[in-house]
């Protein structure tokens, strides 16, 4: 039995879908160059001990052109990530003098320290064991490239009503990555749907506290026309009685895709639909 929200849905005046598509992938392209994906240039892994680093070859962190040639120490002990300029050198955080010290650590922290010296930018980052410093600059060639994403035609086929099969307790999902590692991801359960007669499963990611599901996916069309590696489609959560929309004009590509210093999660094994959704972002960037 179908809740009322969802006859709602389906019931109301046609949405024009042409136009929300639009809208959509305006807000897309916004939030792609404020996110600051474009703008990435370097991600170096951190060993235990000290990691001397600028642009200089025998640098233990090769920082790109732009950086000093002598930037400073990065110290990674047991209980904290530390960075001290080398004299002379003037780092800054937030537009101040960076004396030198203690580091925040994303996703540790959800506002990392962040650090600058010319045009670039740059923030430590934990992986799982690893723990690598991200680098980006503003003047970055592929944010002064870009310009937008082709997208497939919007299509209605795509834009479908699921039934959330619930995990109470929530499950985990095993979700792996570029890195080789996988993490476990708290999950509320499957969300099944049919497209031309067919039916197929997706498994979202959501805690409680999360204001929508997160699917990490790929389908056929990832082999010719979409990144290789999959997309990325972000939903609302599903009613008091399961139903939800799923609109896959709305699914984008990964970070991965236009830097190759992002670490992007992978479809789950669970994930990999057997049909061509031509809907959403083509392929950019990247293969």
């Amino acid at each position: 039995m179908i809740s009322l929200l969802a006859v709602l849905m389906l019931s109301a005046a046609p949405v024009d879908l042409e136009a929300e598509t639009r809208a959509y992938h305006q807000q897309r392209l916004t939030a792609l160059e404020a996110e600051g994906w474009l703008n990435l240039v370097g991600l170096l892994w951190l060993a235990p001990g000290d990691n001397r680093a600028g642009s200089a070859k025998d640098n233990a962190l090769v920082f790109p052109k732009g950086a000093p040639a002598k930037l400073g120490t990065f110290f990674w002990g047991k209980d904290a990530v530390t960075f001290e300029p080398v004299p002379g050198v003037t780092v800054t955080e937030r537009g101040k003098p960076f004396p030198g010290g203690a580091l925040a650590v994303e996703p540790d922290s959800k506002t990392p320290t962040t650090l600058e010296v010319g045009t670039l930018s740059f923030f430590p980052i934990r992986r799982g064991e690893k723990l690598g410093i991200r680098i980006k600059d503003s003047q970055a060639p592929a944010r002064q490239a870009f310009t937008d994403i082709p997208m497939f035609p919007a299509n209605p086929t795509w834009r479908v009503m699921g039934k959330l099969e619930a995990q109470d307790p929530p499950g985990k999902l095993a979700v792996p990555n570029v890195l080789g590692s996988i993490d476990e991801v708290e999950s509320p359960g499957t969300v099944v749907f049919s497209v031309g007669g067919k039916t197929y499963r997706l498994t979202p990611t959501a805690t409680a506290k999360d204001p929508d599901y997160f699917f990490v996916f790929s389908d056929l069309t990832n082999r010719d026309t979409t990144y290789g590696a999959g997309r990325f489609l972000h939903t609302g959560k599903a009613d008091a009685k399961g139903n939800m929309l799923l609109d896959f004009n709305h699914a984008y590509n990964p970070p991965c895709a236009f830097s190759a210093f992002a670490t992007c999660p992978l479809p789950p094994k669970q994930n990999r639909i057997p049909a061509r959704i031509e809907a959403g972002e083509k392929r950019a960037g990247h293969p």
